[in-house]
């Protein structure tokens, strides 16, 4: 374990770092299980599966033919084989799977869709939601069916986030689900088709909102509500995978930072090094705000959660500007007191794994050249693309 030369800090505070055991929580009618662990989350998605009489339904972004691909995909075959009915949508950019992989299911009468196949206008579309409903039981999160996502921290493999959900939310998140997958199916479907989607979803007024992601001309639900609530808010706590904001959002939780407070728990690790010189662009603003900023250091980090005031958000999306203007995303608003304050409890034990960014181990890191990398790493992962920045990774 090394020490940082201008502040003394340790430079691997997560290395005795453990993931957490499941815990659960009753909010505004929903019934709440979260899982940090990935052991966890694999255990739970296959009991929801095994457990299935009428219907499975998945969306995922990413679907490897790993390990854990093929423990789900037996799994969803199983199911077919006894009657359920099985659907899974995989993202055509996203996932590895393919049809050979995909077979079995097929043959046992289930059902898959790839979205936004083909080189056409579809193809600009990402969708990078997760979900997942069995019966009437859902789960969400950022994690992807591949072996890393459910590997432990000892092996770097991704600290996320799955939340299983039972309660009126499921409801909406079922009728989304249908209209993605009717849109998915239908090979003249278009980017109008789905914007329009996106633009008509209503998520309601109440204390709980399923907010979408995606390709609008206006803001969709999701940017809408993340805006107005850190526009009014005095408490932001955030742990997110990739956080390049715009200019404008950016101001939006410096202001909050100024009348309240902002603490920030940000990837030190992640398989794309360009999207943590893109978040390391913004420290020296943020820092001079009074935001206080982290870096998780245990292993990658993919978790997107969010508190603000009293509202809590979970699901797929980053908070960058990918996510929050383009890819398709899913994300679970639930305004309660109690959820907040357990969540905060759960960011706080994830701050234990992280490294303080001081305005001394800013000022230590900003040279010239990295400011110019990361500026660079900005554009690329907020303007271009993950997958581009991916292959370059800039040396950081």
């Amino acid at each position: 374990m090394g020490e940082d030369r201008s502040t003394g800090q340790l430079t691997e505070p997560g290395a005795a770092f453990s993931e957490l055991a499941p815990f659960s929580i009753s909010a505004q009618g929903q019934e709440l299980t979260f899982y940090p662990a990935g052991k966890d989350r694999m255990d739970r998605l296959l009991e929801l599966i095994g457990g299935a009489r009428e219907s499975v339904r998945l969306c995922f972004y990413i679907f490897s033919p790993d390990d854990a691909g093929t423990r789900v995909r037996d799994a969803l075959v199983e199911a077919a084989q006894r009657g359920v009915r099985v659907t899974l949508i995989i993202d055509g950019f996203g996932a590895d799977a393919d049809e050979e992989f995909l077979q079995p299911l097929s043959d046992a009468g289930g059902r898959w869709h790839v979205f936004s196949s083909g080189w056409s206008q579809r193809y600009l579309i990402r969708n990078h939601q997760k979900m997942v409903i069995a019966d009437g039981s859902a789960m969400l999160g950022g994690f992807n069916i591949a072996d890393e996502y459910f590997a432990p921290p000892q092996v770097n493999g991704w600290s996320d986030l799955g939340v299983t959900v039972e309660g009126s939310a499921v409801i909406q998140l079922s009728r989304w689900f249908d209209a993605i997958e009717r849109w998915t199916a239908n090979p003249r479907a278009n980017w109008l088709a789905i914007s329009r989607m996106i633009r008509d979803w209503n998520p309601g007024t109440g204390p709980v909102q399923l907010l979408i992601g995606g390709p609008t001309r206006t803001p969709s639900s999701w940017a809408q509500a993340i805006r107005k609530d850190i526009a009014r808010a005095r408490r932001l706590d955030m742990v997110m995978a990739y956080f390049s904001p715009a200019s404008r959002m950016t101001r939006r939780i410096g202001n909050l930072a100024r009348r309240g407070t902002v603490h920030l728990v940000m990837a030190g690790k992640s398989d794309n090094n360009a999207t943590i010189g893109a978040t390391r662009s913004l420290y020296d603003y943020l820092l001079g705000t009074g935001a206080k900023i982290w870096e998780f250091t245990a292993c990658k980090l993919h978790t997107k959660l969010i508190v603000v005031d009293d509202a809590v958000y979970f699901g797929s999306a980053n908070f960058d500007m990918r996510s929050l203007y383009l890819n398709l995303e899913v994300m679970l608003r639930i305004e309660d007191a109690a959820l907040a304050g357990r969540m905060r409890e759960f960011i706080g034990h994830q701050i234990t794994a992280s490294e303080a960014i001081t305005p001394q181990l800013n000022r230590y890191r900003a040279t010239l050249f990295n400011r110019i990398r990361w500026n660079f790493a900005w554009f690329l992962v907020s303007v271009v693309d993950y997958n581009v920045s991916r292959r370059l990774n800039l040396g950081l």
